[in-house]
Order: structure tokens, then C-alpha cells, then sequence
């Protein structure tokens, strides 16, 4: 990095304002595909894999998901399964690139890429954001307003921001929790055209003019947008009671997965809820894992890696996928999908959490 570039930087930080660039929304969302390193792949002759004995995770009543015998005609192998908050299951075809979506029962599609029938599911949004996508575009409560940020959720409206670091909105849709910075006061263009004009001064006492001038253009606008707290990442949410400082916090993220309906925060060693009362803290074999799930009493945990879910009891299941909450008759489950050999379909089962 250029002497000028390095100037500029330590007359933000001496000031207490970071350069803040404008980023898309956090990639950390837990991806529920089915993955083949873990699972294995099942023999592509039919007989041979009804031969092969069901998983050790097969429950004594399963739901039929998914039969990949049918008029389909799908391989085990080929295929990727997501599953979207409203229970519908997206599975996708890695051969022809087709998507079918199954809900109570019932298969629909084919459908293509850009189907907006697909839309919500997790596959899908994370290979449109790899593609480029302005952040936040498909995020119905979200909307853009001059170069800062709306929020719109229950008929009220938060904001602007200059940057939404993350937005999290629980399985019911009645609430919703964001880290947000009001100001940023030098914007990712901004910051290229500064870069830019220092690159082409002709002198190094130009150099250190520019510098001190956009630094004293960011000091006013810091200013104007209500002080360097206003650069800050605070929480924004309308559920009542929350007290939680992301300033205060190391590491960590907001999840909406981790408890049925609610909106709570993790980090690599606890589970605290938005008004930062710590809900359990997590074993060590549990950092880093790929879900993470707490039951209704706040008592037990369970976390996801590699075709492996692993209760805090002890109690290990191998050889699913899928693993995820619902609520059926008022009761949470913990629900996991496998493969059956047997029947030659996607089964699952539902443990009570």
C-alpha cells in the first residue's frame, strides 16, 4: 500500500472513524445440501442399492420425502436438497440443471434457473449473490434510498443507514433483528476516487494535501451524520427487551435457525438471546459447526457437521442431511432427511426438541 494510502488511514484512526466499505450480506448463512463426501454415494444399479442396509439414523415411522423411483427417475448421487422456511423441499437435478419443489406431498417443475418460484431457497439466493447481486435486492423488506438503506417490517420504517451488516427475520415474520452503521462517511466509489487522485498526484506534498483534505471532508460528514458513534454497528430490531451491543460482543453472529421463531446471537462458545442473558454455553467439539439448534426449554443443544448431528447429551446420529426445525401441532421437532436404499427415496424423521 502507497505512503499516502497509509496516511489516510491513520488520520481516520486517530479521529475514531474507521473507513467503512459498503459489503453484501454475510455469505454465513448454513447450507443444507446434501453433501456425498459424508453420506456416500448409493450404487447406481437399483437392486444393489436396495440390498445395502438402511442408515443407523432411520427412524421406526419415517416421512416419505422424496422417491427417486418414480416417474423422475433420479439418482441419489446427482441430486442437491434444500429446504425453505415454509417447509416446501427445493431439489435440484445435477445433470439436466433442473429444480423440482416438493410440499405436502405434491412434486412440481421442472423448473430453470431464474424461476421465480424459486425464489427463498438457499441454493438459489447464495448463487445469485456469487454472481454479483447488489446487496440486499431481493430482500422484501429492505430498500434503497439514495445511497443509504430502508427498512421496512410491520407497517414501520427504520433507518436510513448507510450500511446493513446483517438481517435476520424469524420463521413466523413477526420480528426481526439487524446490525446496521447509520454513517459511513467515505463510500466504496468515494474511496476509489480518493485512491485514484492520490495515485495521480504529481508530487508527494499534493499527495499529503489530498490526504489531509478527504480527511477532513470525512471528519464533516461524520459530523453531520450524528458523530463517530453514528459509524458504529449497532442493533435495530422490534423485539421488545433488547438490550444486546454488538460493540460489546467478540465475534458471533444474529441466527434465526438456531431456535424455532426466535432471533438470537452465537459465537463460537454461547448462545445469548437479544437481551444478553447467555442461553447455554457450547462444548468445544461444538465451535465452529456448520448448524446449530436449541430447544424450547433452553436445555439442549444440537450441532451439524458432515452428514453427523451431535446432541449436548452425547447422543450421536450419522449417515442425514437436512437437519432443521418445524413445529407440527404445536410441538417443535428437530427433523433430519437420509437416504433409504430400501425404497430408493428421501426419508425423514422428527425427534422432539
Amino acid at each position: 500500500m502507497k505512503k499516502s494510502i497509509l496516511f489516510l488511514l491513520v488520520i481516520c484512526i486517530f479521529f475514531g472513524n474507521p473507513v467503512n466499505a459498503q459489503v453484501g450480506r454475510l455469505l454465513n448463512k448454513a447450507s443444507k445440501s446434501v453433501t456425498n463426501d459424508a453420506i456416500g454415494k448409493p450404487e447406481s444399479d437399483s437392486k444393489t442399492a436396495k440390498q445395502q442396509p438402511e442408515p443407523k439414523c432411520a427412524c421406526e415411522q419415517p416421512e416419505l420425502i422424496f422417491d427417486l423411483g418414480g416417474s423422475l427417475k433420479l439418482m441419489y448421487s446427482e441430486i442437491n436438497v434444500s429446504v425453505k422456511d415454509d417447509g416446501s423441499i427445493l431439489v435440484k437435478d445435477l445433470v439436466t440443471k433442473n429444480y423440482y419443489i416438493v410440499k405436502d406431498g405434491v412434486t412440481q417443475g421442472p423448473y430453470k434457473d431464474g424461476d421465480p418460484k424459486l425464489a427463498g431457497f438457499d441454493n438459489v439466493e447464495d448463487a445469485a449473490v456469487a454472481k454479483g447481486t447488489t446487496p440486499w435486492a431481493n430482500n422484501e423488506y429492505i430498500s434503497k434510498s439514495g445511497e443509504k438503506y430502508l427498512i421496512k417490517f410491520g407497517g414501520k420504517s427504520y433507518g436510513p443507514f448507510g450500511e446493513i451488516k446483517e438481517f435476520k427475520v424469524s420463521k413466523s415474520k413477526d420480528k426481526f433483528a439487524s446490525i446496521v452503521i447509520e454513517n459511513i462517511p467515505v463510500s466504496e466509489a468515494d474511496g476509489k476516487k480518493m485512491e485514484e487522485a492520490i495515485k495521480n498526484a504529481k508530487t508527494d506534498q499534493e499527495k499529503m494535501d489530498l490526504s489531509m483534505k478527504y480527511s477532513q471532508e470525512m471528519m464533516q460528514k461524520m459530523q453531520q451524520g450524528g458523530g463517530p458513534m453514528s459509524t458504529m454497528p449497532k442493533l435495530v430490531t422490534n423485539i421488545p427487551g433488547a438490550t444486546y451491543d454488538p460493540l460489546k460482543s467478540v465475534g458471533g453472529t444474529l441466527n434465526s435457525n438456531i431456535k424455532y421463531d426466535d432471533i438470537l446471537f452465537s459465537t463460537y462458545e454461547k448462545v445469548i438471546d437479544l437481551s444478553n442473558k447467555v442461553l447455554l454455553t457450547l462444548k468445544p467439539d461444538a465451535a465452529g459447526a456448520k448448524d446449530l439448534f436449541v430447544n424450547t426449554a433452553n436445555t439442549k443443544y444440537a450441532f451439524y457437521n458432515y452428514g453427523t448431528l451431535t446432541f449436548s447429551d452425547g447422543t450421536v446420529m450419522s449417515e442425514l442431511f437436512n437437519p432443521h426445525l418445524v413445529k407440527v401441532n404445536g410441538q417443535v421437532y428437530l427433523a433430519y432427511m437420509y437416504y433409504s436404499p430400501k425404497k430408493n427415496a428421501i426419508m425423514q424423521c422428527k425427534i422432539p426438541f
